[in-house]
């Protein structure tokens, strides 16, 4: 099964494995990472679930949407690596892919 390596705000990194179907968001959530709050459940429309994608990472990802774009640019912690992790499908392509999550606004 594929991976996502998570980094949560404190520093501390966890390798989860990921499930055919979900989302980044989705599989950080399901594993217990309470401080994603994703709280429109995948909507693009809160950007509750801001990541940062890790260096070289960026380009294997799916082009963000205008939608995700201005979302995040209302976000303080905004960074050019910054992502929705809930417009992210995970796919086998992304096995490593290491994600940390961004500070809350």
């Amino acid at each position: 099964m594929p991976k996502l390596v998570v980094t949560n705000r404190e520093g501390e990194t966890s390798e989860i494995e990921v499930e055919d179907g979900l989302t980044v968001m989705e599989a950080i959530r399901d594993n217990g990472f309470d401080e994603l709050l994703a709280l429109c459940g995948g909507c693009c429309s809160c950007a509750t679930c801001h990541i940062h994608i890790d260096d070289g990472a960026t380009d294997k990802l799916p082009p963000m949407s205008e939608d995700e774009d201005d979302l995040l640019e209302s976000s303080e912690h905004r960074k050019e690596n910054s992502r929705l992790s809930c417009q992210i499908p995970f796919t086998p392509e992304l096995d490593g892919l290491k994600v940390t999550i961004a500070e809350e606004d």
